[in-house]
């Protein structure tokens, strides 16, 4: 292995994963080691329980994302999600359309054609993809999640051009499911403003992701049964040390996947939000107690995806 290891140097690539666990000097912009993430925020309802809860909870919540997807949202619930991510300063992130999961396609159900799911069929789904993220622009939206390698280049060249605002984010889903670091640095590349790594990689395997990319790590550290279902509590305070900047994301387990969400579950939806900002208090009381010198971000800093209220 010492040739593969000697050419990985010489391109400026870790040679393996880092046993060593150094600690990572990369930073948010604004400083900050570390910001919360609260996923699959269903709609305005779920997001105004997310805010209620962070006061009943006294935590700090930077950002927000949602599952079903930005077409499963009407225009008014857009700008509703928008008027109250703009009010309290919370970037909220929603998913692009229809996605092979949803399609007409047999492979994606098959079980091991699972990992197709979250990707886009064909240039008709990349073009309707494309279209709920211009939609969402248009009502004020500024951060948008996909799962493929091939819109991420499309959205990232549209702005580039001014067709898509400049500031827009774009977030990448944990379904991508590159889990390496010269895969994830390629994702860099093509424009990734965050990047969700898979649920499972180990403390030394992170730190040799975060030993070439720049981009904030998306990281679950409550992660749902059906990517795994494991919790990773503990392991925070090292997380936030060896992988910042990170999003630290609260799944949920044993719980429902709700996705896609609608007024038939909106009730569970939002018990669901409620709970993760719960998870998220008591994450931030290990990092108190375990990494109390770890810097988190205020709310409101200048690179988050914050919405764009309209006149």
């Amino acid at each position: 292995m010492k040739k593969t290891r000697s050419f990985l140097e010489q391109q400026g690539l870790p040679s393996g994963d880092q046993y060593d666990l150094p600690t990572s000097t990369k930073r948010f912009p604004d400083g900050a080691q570390y910001r919360i993430e609260i996923p699959s925020v269903e709609g305005p309802r779920a997001l105004q329980a997310v805010v209620d809860a962070t006061q009943t909870y006294g935590v700090k919540i930077q950002r927000v994302s949602q599952g079903s997807g930005i077409w499963m949202l009407t225009d008014d619930e857009i700008r509703e999600m928008v008027t109250i991510g703009a009010e309290h300063q919370i970037e909220v992130s929603l998913f692009v359309g229809p996605r092979a999961g949803w399609g007409t396609g047999a492979q994606v159900k098959a079980s091991a054609g699972k990992n197709l799911g979250a990707r886009l069929r064909g240039m008709d789904e990349v073009v309707y993809a494309t279209e709920d993220a211009i939609r969402a622009c248009e009502l004020g939206i500024r951060s948008i999640l996909v799962a493929d390698e091939g819109q991420l280049w499309l959205i990232n060249e549209m702005k580039k051009s001014g067709k898509l605002p400049n500031d827009l984010v774009c977030k990448i889903s944990v379904q991508m499911g590159a889990a390496n670091p010269i895969s994830i640095r390629l994702v860099e590349q093509l424009g990734a403003g965050t990047y969700n790594v898979p649920t499972d990689l180990t403390l030394p395997q992170i730190a040799a992701i975060r030993s070439v990319v720049d981009l904030p790590l998306d990281m679950y550290v409550e992660v749902p049964d059906d990517f795994g279902g494991f919790i990773r509590h503990y392991e925070v305070p090292e997380l936030i040390r060896i992988a910042s900047p990170i999003y630290v994301k609260l799944g949920l387990r044993n719980a429902p996947n709700i996705y896609p969400s609608g007024l038939h579950i909106e009730d569970t939806a939002i018990k669901l939000a409620k709970e993760r900002v719960h998870r998220a208090a008591l994450v931030q009381g290990i990092i108190d107690r375990y990494g109390p010198d770890a810097v988190m971000s205020d709310v409101g800093a200048s690179d988050l995806g914050i919405p764009v209220k309209g006149d």
